[in-house]
């Protein structure tokens, strides 16, 4: 992989660094600062500049905690005299506790208190990722997942993301911005607009994908015509054994052909989009054709809820797609100053809250 995330896996370092992180320069500017804690910089530099603070970090959720490297190397880069600081953090990929503490700094306010902000924003977008991917891949069980979240917020948020959501269990990505920081490289097959491109022909898209990448497993996208059965015994039959699985991404505002020719089936269950009862019929169609060894992925406004419901319906799914769910950013950080030179001092309400299982940090 040549990144620090293997050297990280190899115990060679302890924690990834600026040289995975790459900050934009005007974070030490202050550029991202809340003004008021610049001013107040400004103020501690005046009048304050021998105080000691500690200032602790928590959040309020069971959660995978995620960001502490990255917060910790914005420290190192952007504070002043780092080196003279006293860190104690927990590491990426700790389940955490509502209200325990996950990072402590020590040390003059002037030299670190500007990045408060950043370092919450840090926590709790990755943490909020990692722990949405968690549950996710906990409700698949043993079936395989990919983050699919590109088209769901803004590009520069991919590679961090991706990150998070490397360390929330998640081993397959869309894109290669989403595994620059942990080394692999992005996995996809076909867009709707391949299929587009052949006139929604999907045994020629598939074909002339086949023959452009012969060496990807072939997984053909099959609701663009909203009939995912008859097209994928139509590209089953074309390809055989080459073809590795079918895709489907029903819009759940459609409801696919086969319920319009099976009406009886229906009354039970909302037949839109991509439904259990539907790949129950996919499977059953491509066992019937001989084709067994075709896999089924399923993508299209997946939860971690959704999931569990296919799974506890028994829904005969191999891989999951899923995207926005994992992005929404519900998990949020505090850092408050709790000590003064030592000493209790805090807003009414907080106070310092030791955790025996914080690791001293050596910058």
């Amino acid at each position: 992989m040549g990144k620090e995330i293997e050297l990280k896996l190899e115990g060679k370092i302890e924690r990834l660094t600026n040289k995975t992180f790459k900050f934009d320069e005007r974070v030490g500017e202050g550029w991202y600062s809340a003004v008021y804690f610049l001013k107040t910089r400004e103020i501690a530099k005046r009048y304050k500049k021998e105080s000691v603070v500690t200032m602790q970090f928590f959040q309020k959720e069971h959660a995978v905690l995620c960001g502490i490297d990255e917060a910790i190397a914005l420290i190192q880069t952007f504070a002043d005299a780092p080196e003279t600081l006293e860190i104690y953090a927990l590491k990426d990929g700790d389940k955490i506790k509502p209200f325990e503490t996950v990072l402590t700094v020590k040390g003059g306010y002037h030299q670190f208190g500007f990045l408060e902000g950043i370092i919450d924003g840090i926590l709790a977008r990755r943490t909020s990722v990692a722990t949405n991917v968690y549950r996710v891949v906990k409700a698949a069980g043993l079936k395989k997942v990919i983050f699919m979240g590109d088209r769901d917020d803004h590009f520069s948020n991919q590679v961090g993301d991706g990150y998070a959501a490397y360390i929330g269990g998640m081993t397959a990505q869309a894109t290669h911005a989403m595994n620059e920081w942990w080394g692999e490289k992005g996995l996809g097959t076909m867009p709707h607009a391949l299929i587009q491109l052949f006139n929604g022909d999907i045994v020629e898209a598939s074909r002339a994908y086949f023959e452009t990448f012969p060496d990807d497993d072939l997984i053909a996208l099959t609701d663009y015509n909203n009939d995912v059965i008859t097209d994928s015994i139509k590209v089953g039959k074309a390809f055989g054994k080459k073809l590795k699985g079918v895709r489907i991404d029903t819009s759940r505002t459609m409801i696919d052909q086969y319920f319009i020719r099976h009406e009886e089936v229906l009354g039970t269950f909302d037949p839109r989009g991509v439904n259990v009862p539907l790949v129950k019929a996919l499977r059953h169609a491509l066992d019937e054709e001989g084709l067994q060894h075709v896999q089924i992925v399923v993508s299209g406004g997946f939860t971690a809820e959704r999931i569990k419901q296919f799974e506890e319906e028994e829904a005969p799914v191999d891989v999951y797609g899923i995207g926005g769910s994992l992005l929404k950013v519900n998990i949020g950080f505090t850092g408050d100053n709790v000590l003064l030179d030592g000493e209790h001092e805090a807003k009414k309400g907080r106070r310092y809250n030791p955790n025996p299982r914080l690791e001293k940090v050596n910058l």
